[in-house]
């Protein structure tokens, strides 16, 4: 999509602090964190939320949950935990739609979450 804030990052017209991108996916920190490690990781492909995923895209979902293993480690917050957030929907917080899986972490983090 032309006016997707995260496609003209994936595109690099737009800066973002990427932590990790490869043909697949992007990861960058959040512009405004909620903790001390927050990260988003996108697909490339404009995809607009969960409910716009299609079988095709399986691989890419699989792909991101090991990437954010991945960075979640790089970032030092593998061993003492982290959350992953999808949004899907406004009701559910997704200001941007663009499908991102949210990485948190750093400090305990509360719960229940709501």
């Amino acid at each position: 999509m032309s006016d997707c804030i995260f496609c003209k990052i994936v595109k690099g017209e737009i800066p973002a602090t990427k932590v990790y991108s490869d043909e697949q996916v992007t990861a960058f920190r959040d512009i405004h964190p909620v903790a001390a490690t927050h990260i988003l990781i996108i697909p490339n492909k404009h995809i607009a939320s969960v409910n716009d995923l299609e079988e095709a895209d399986e691989p890419v979902m699989g792909h991101i949950l090991y990437t954010a293993k991945q960075i979640a480690a790089q970032e030092g917050v593998a061993q003492g935990g982290y959350r992953l957030i999808v949004n899907t929907g406004a009701n559910a917080g997704q200001d941007v739609f663009h499908l991102h899986v949210h990485l948190i972490g750093g400090a305990r983090l509360k719960h229940p979450m709501g």
